[in-house]
C-alpha cells in the first residue's frame, strides 16, 4: 500500500498476507482500527479466549507524538491486559500540574492528580504515543488467536439481521469478511461511521494550539507546566510536559483565523520555543502540528451489531487527556459484556448497558473539556472577567483555585445511576459506591486491583459459604496487613461488595446473603 506522505515510520508491521481475491471469510469479532484503542480490545477480548480479526490501514506504526498523557485509571487497564508495566518503565512520572500566569516566577496553583496516596499507580505518566502503541502490539502479536492485518483497508459495511458483512480491500485483492460482531476503533475520521451514514454531534471551537514535539537536554521537574499570558506568548497560553528521551511537548495556544500551514513551518515555531526556553538552550525539531478543539460524540454508539469506541465515537479537546483515556475507559466497559454475551451468558441487552455508561463517561469527558476550553478561550468580556479574576484571587485565596481552569485531567467516571447497579445500603457512611471505580489499596505484597482482576470478585470481611459460579472470593479476614484496604472500603466484618469484570463496584452490603448476592449479580449480568 502507499504509505501517508510525511508520516515518520516508528516500526514496520508489513502487510499481512490477504486470503484470496473474492474470499467470503467467517469470523466472529472484527475490530477496525490499530491504533491504541483498537489494540487495547482486541487484547482485551483475545485475553478472553475469542478469535479476533484486527483491521487496520496502515502496516507500520507512526513515529509522530500524539496522546502523551496516560492517566492512573488507563494504567489500572493495561495492568490487567498485561502491558502496564512497560509503560509505566519508560513513562515519565508524575503527579503534581502546575499554572502560572503572566511573568510570575512561581505558580498561582498547584494540584495533585493522586491526592489518596499508597496505589499501584501514578496519577499519570508521560509516554509518546508511538511507544503505547509498539507495546499493545507486542501484546496482541503474542496471542495466537489475534490476526492482526496491518495493510488492509475497510471500503463497505452491510448490516444483517444476525451479522455485518465487511468489505476490505488489501493491494489489488479484495474480499469480504461476515461477522457477528463488528468493533469500530478506527478514530475521528471513522470509515465505518461515514459508510454507516452516521455523524457526530458537539461543538467545535474557535481556537487552535500548535503542538511542538522538541528534544533538549533540560532539568525541570517531571510536573504539568501551564501558563496563562506568559510574557513569551502574550494574551495566549501555553502547556508544557516532559517526556522521555530528552522530549518535550510544548503547546501554543495561536487563535483561530491561522494559516495552518505556515504556523508550523520551523521559521514560525523556533521563535516562539526561544521567546520561551530563551536563546542559549539547544533543540532538536521532532514533529510540529496544528490541533482544533472539538467536543462531539455519536448519539448513540451502539448500532445493531456494529459497535463504537474510542474517538470513532467520541472527540474531545486535548487539555485534560480525555481522549485516549476515555477509549481505554470504552473498551474497558465493553469487553467483558461481550465476552459473557458471546458465551451466552448474559442476553445481547446487556450491550446496551455499555451504550448507557460509555455515553455517560464520553459526556462527563465532553462537558469537562468544554469547561475547560470556556476558561482557555473566553468568548466575552465577562468570561474573560471572570477568568482573570479567578487567577488573581487563587494566589493568595484557597476558595478559587477550583476555579482555575487549565485542562480538568483526566479520572475514572461513575455510573451511579447505572441500571447493572444495586441500590445501596444505607448503613454505609464511607467506602465505594455502587456504580463507581475501585479504589487500590495494599494486599500484602502487592495490590488490590491485581488482585480483582478481570472478573466478578466478591471482596469480603468474613463471608459465610461459597460465592455464586463465576465469582471469585477475596476474603479480609483470612489475612493480615490489610488495614488500609478496610479503612478505604470501610469493609466491618461481615460486610462484602461485590465488583464487576471492569473492577467497578456492582453492590455493596453491610449484612450480605447468598441470596442478595446472586440477584446482584443476575442484575449486574443483565439478566
Amino acid at each position: 500500500m502507499a504509505r501517508p506522505e510525511g508520516i515518520p515510520v516508528w516500526k514496520d508491521i508489513g502487510v499481512a498476507p490477504p486470503p484470496a481475491a473474492g474470499a467470503l471469510e467467517r469470523k466472529p469479532i472484527v475490530i477496525v482500527g490499530g491504533g491504541p484503542v483498537g489494540m487495547a480490545m482486541a487484547l482485551d477480548l483475545g485475553r478472553r479466549g475469542h478469535d479476533i480479526v484486527v483491521v487496520t490501514r496502515w502496516d507500520f506504526l507512526p513515529a509522530y507524538s500524539k496522546a502523551i498523557c496516560w492517566s492512573k485509571r488507563s494504567l489500572d487497564i493495561l495492568d490487567r491486559l498485561g502491558v502496564g508495566q512497560r509503560l509505566v518503565d519508560k513513562g515519565v512520572v508524575w503527579n503534581v500540574g502546575k499554572v502560572f500566569r503572566g511573568d510570575d516566577k512561581g505558580p498561582v496553583y498547584e494540584f495533585d492528580m493522586l491526592p489518596v496516596k499508597n496505589q499501584k499507580r501514578p496519577g499519570f505518566i508521560n509516554l509518546q504515543q508511538y511507544y503505547a502503541e509498539e507495546y499493545l502490539h507486542d501484546a496482541v502479536s503474542a496471542l495466537d488467536n489475534v490476526d492482526f492485518r496491518a495493510g488492509h483497508s475497510v471500503t463497505g459495511v452491510r448490516q444483517e439481521a444476525d451479522s455485518v458483512v465487511i468489505d476490505i480491500s488489501c493491494g489489488d485483492v479484495d474480499y469480504k469478511i461476515r461477522t457477528d460482531w463488528l468493533i469500530a476503533c478506527d478514530g475521528n475520521k471513522s470509515s465505518v461511521r461515514e459508510m454507516m451514514g452516521l455523524d457526530f454531534e458537539g461543538r467545535v471551537f474557535e481556537d487552535n494550539f500548535l503542538i511542538a514535539d522538541i528534544t533538549m537536554k533540560e532539568e525541570r521537574p517531571s510536573e504539568r507546566w501551564f501558563w496563562f499570558n506568559p510574557p513569551f506568548n502574550p494574551g495566549q497560553s501555553v502547556l508544557l510536559h516532559k517526556q522521555p528521551d530528552d522530549m518535550w511537548r510544548i503547546d501554543f495556544q495561536v487563535g483561530w483565523n491561522i494559516d495552518r500551514e505556515a504556523v508550523t513551518q520551523d521559521e514560525n515555531v523556533e521563535p516562539r520555543i526561544r521567546a520561551m526556553l530563551g536563546d542559549d538552550v539547544e533543540f532538536k525539531k521532532e514533529w510540529y502540528s496544528v490541533y482544533t478543539f472539538q467536543c462531539r460524540r455519536m448519539a448513540r454508539f451502539l448500532h445493531g451489531r456494529v459497535i463504537f469506541a474510542g474517538d470513532a465515537a467520541h472527540l474531545v479537546s486535548p487539555f485534560g487527556a480525555r481522549g485516549c483515556n476515555g477509549g481505554f475507559a470504552d473498551i474497558d466497559n465493553l469487553g467483558w459484556k461481550l465476552d459473557l454475551v458471546i458465551r451466552g451468558d448474559a442476553p445481547e441487552s446487556l450491550l446496551e448497558s455499555y451504550d448507557y455508561e460509555a455515553i455517560v463517561t464520553a459526556d462527563e469527558n465532553i462537558l469537562n473539556s468544554t469547561r475547560s476550553t470556556d476558561f482557555l478561550t473566553p468568548k466575552s468580556a465577562v468570561s474573560e472577567a471572570f477568568r482573570d479574576a479567578a487567577l488573581t484571587l487563587a494566589a493568595d485565596h484557597a476558595f478559587a483555585r477550583p476555579f482555575v481552569n487549565s485542562g480538568r485531567l483526566s479520572t475514572a467516571v461513575a455510573y451511579p445511576d447505572s441500571p447493572l447497579n444495586t441500590n445501596d445500603d444505607d448503613r454505609w457512611s464511607a467506602g465505594v459506591r455502587p456504580g463507581f471505580p475501585p479504589l487500590d489499596a495494599p494486599f500484602g505484597t502487592g495490590w488490590l486491583l491485581d488482585r480483582l482482576g478481570g472478573g466478578f470478585t466478591l471482596l469480603a470481611n468474613g463471608v459465610q459459604g461459597a460465592p455464586p459460579k463465576g465469582v471469585s472470593l477475596i476474603d479480609v479476614s483470612m489475612q493480615s496487613g490489610l488495614s488500609v484496604l478496610i479503612d478505604r472500603y470501610d469493609l466491618e466484618p461481615g460486610s462484602a461488595y461485590l465488583c464487576r469484570p471492569d473492577q467497578s463496584v456492582a453492590a455493596r452490603w453491610k449484612s450480605p446473603t447468598a441470596e442478595k448476592i446472586a440477584a446482584a449479580l443476575n442484575r449486574a449480568k443483565g439478566t
